[in-house]
């Protein structure tokens, strides 16, 4: 049920700004982004979740697992690095207004995306890389319900030293720096929203953006804590891993999307052209039916 939801949310959100051209703007187009992201993130985890709960069949192939491992780390680390952009995007949107469309135009956020997907795999073709070189050896007993680095760096019989030193540097880099940025953006965006003298509209952007900290802070804190968290407490891991990796792609687009009053006309919008669309369809085959009628009765 959770992946059905997720898959419907993402669908629906990216179909829309794809259709609707007054959702192409860079806001809307790093949601679509997001959107992608999220389908990506729970079909890497849940689908295997369901066979492994139906069959009972727990086992994963070596290559299985590393396919599932680096794909995985790609996709948060890329998301990272665009919740960061995102905050960005808003920040120069509110607080610099005047020069946002010649900051923010197509081919600077064009660019921002490609790199935040670059830098997603550069960043797992390293700890795939890293993970490889491990020796494994008795159970082989991945401690979680997914391929993650910490699980598998547990399963393995040697030195994993340089495997934990690109975690550490990889938390602050992908992990801390990036969550600065989020919140620094978004302190900048509370100071400005305080100086609006309408109470109405500082209540209505404070909803907003109270929201999109709660997602964010979230994403990012059950991310450091699954990678930093404290010794042989894989429970903490387990439950963060579905957190950031299941709940994060349900709330994203119920948070930045379907409760944005534009994606939500544009929702009616396109369900009342699929309408016409249908009723234009039953009067075509109607018609047709009734033509055949008539030639027969003739």
């Amino acid at each position: 049920m959770a992946y059905i939801m997720v898959l419907i949310a993402n669908l629906s959100v990216f179909s829309i700004i794809q259709v609707d051209r007054q959702l192409h703007t860079p806001m809307y187009f790093f949601l679509s982004s997001l959107s992608i992201l999220d389908v990506c993130y729970s079909t890497i985890i849940l689908p295997a979740m369901v066979v492994n709960a139906i069959t009972g069949n727990r086992r994963i192939s070596y290559s299985g697992c590393f396919i599932q491992l680096y794909f995985f780390i790609c996709v948060g680390g890329t998301e990272c690095l665009l919740l960061a952009a995102m905050a960005y995007d808003r920040y120069v949107a509110i607080c610099n207004p005047l020069q946002y469309v010649l900051i923010m135009n197509k081919r600077f956020c064009s660019y921002i995306v490609a790199g935040c997907f670059l830098l997603g795999l550069i960043n797992s073709m390293f700890h795939t890389l890293m993970t490889l070189r491990l020796s494994f050896c008795g159970s082989r007993n991945i401690n979680n319900f997914l391929c993650d680095v910490l699980p598998m760096l547990e399963a393995a019989c040697s030195d994993i030293y340089s495997s934990q030193m690109l975690i550490r540097v990889d938390t602050v880099l992908l992990g801390v720096s990036t969550f600065l940025v989020v919140m620094n953006s978004y302190t900048h965006i509370i100071s400005t929203i305080l100086k609006i003298h309408s109470s109405e509209g500082r209540k209505k952007v404070f909803s907003t953006c109270s929201s999109h900290i709660i997602v964010v802070t979230i994403f990012y804190i059950t991310g450091i804590l699954s990678y930093n968290g404290p010794k042989d407490s894989f429970i903490i891991v387990q439950v963060s891993s579905v957190l950031y990796g299941i709940l994060s792609p349900m709330l994203n687009p119920m948070i930045y999307s379907l409760r944005n009053q534009e994606v939500r006309k544009a929702f009616k919008k396109a369900m009342t052209r699929t309408q016409i669309v249908i009723r234009t369809i039953r009067l075509y085959n109607l018609n047709l039916k009734n033509v055949k009628l008539h030639a027969l009765i003739s």
